[in-house]
């Protein structure tokens, strides 16, 4: 074991830094777009507070369309997209690109499902002292949903972990090409079973870090 640790360790710290910087950054940035949307998709519903039919078809359309492209295919497409756009196609800031449109329309659905679990009689509270649309968004939905969208956001992370050790099969580095590169190529299983383990780890403490945070923000539940 010691020796292992010694020939690989270092290989294996940085694929694991690796992993998580490029899932941060692109959770990040899934939330940037992907909140807005799941916003727009819920007060555009008839019944929502800002009703618009067409509106709502449009954006339920292109988050239903995004997520039913599988990542890896996704990937393999956007290559021309993201070669114009960040300089190459490959490593790990390319990586970043198709993970954000990737994950975008996941964030959406679950920052709308979020959203929904609002209780609709604090809404029409707000409504009934004259706020406009946009204070009801930011004054009431959002932070009523808050520990409901961190809960989602660690799901959000911990798929998008996923995804980036998929995206090592096409050089973007981290566990994922650790493991493809070693683990497949040169037929290393005891370095493959060590990338699992990592992300199995990682996946472990990003979940008991959103269920923790998600309680202590909830207003709901007695401190």
């Amino acid at each position: 074991m010691s020796e292992f640790f010694a020939e690989y360790g270092d290989m294996l710290l940085e694929g694991t830094w690796v992993t998580l910087c490029i899932t941060a950054a692109s959770t990040l940035f899934s939330y940037l777009f992907g909140v807005p949307l799941g916003v727009l998709l819920v007060i555009s519903q008839p019944h929502g507070i800002w009703p618009h039919k067409s509106l709502n078809l449009v954006a339920g359309w292109i988050v239903n369309m995004g997520r039913s492209i599988p990542f890896i295919i996704l990937m393999i497409s956007l290559m021309p997209f993201t070669r114009l756009v960040m300089g190459t196609a490959i490593g790990p800031k390319a990586a970043v690109l198709p993970l954000v449109i990737a994950a975008t329309p996941f964030v959406a659905r679950m920052v709308e499902s979020s959203l929904q679990e609002v209780d609709a009689g604090v809404i029409e509270v707000a409504q009934s002292t004259g706020c406009s649309t946009w204070q009801i968004v930011w004054k009431v939905i959002l932070p009523e949903s808050l520990p409901s969208i961190v809960l989602g956001s660690s799901i959000s992370f911990i798929t998008l972990i996923g995804y980036v050790a998929m995206a090592g099969a096409l050089g973007a580095g981290g566990l994922g090409d650790i493991a493809i590169r070693y683990g497949f190529y040169k037929f290393q299983t005891d370095l493959t079973i060590a990338t699992i383990i990592i992300l199995m780890i990682l996946v472990q403490i990003i979940q008991i870090l959103g269920n923790g945070i998600s309680r202590k923000i909830d207003k709901r539940i007695k401190k």
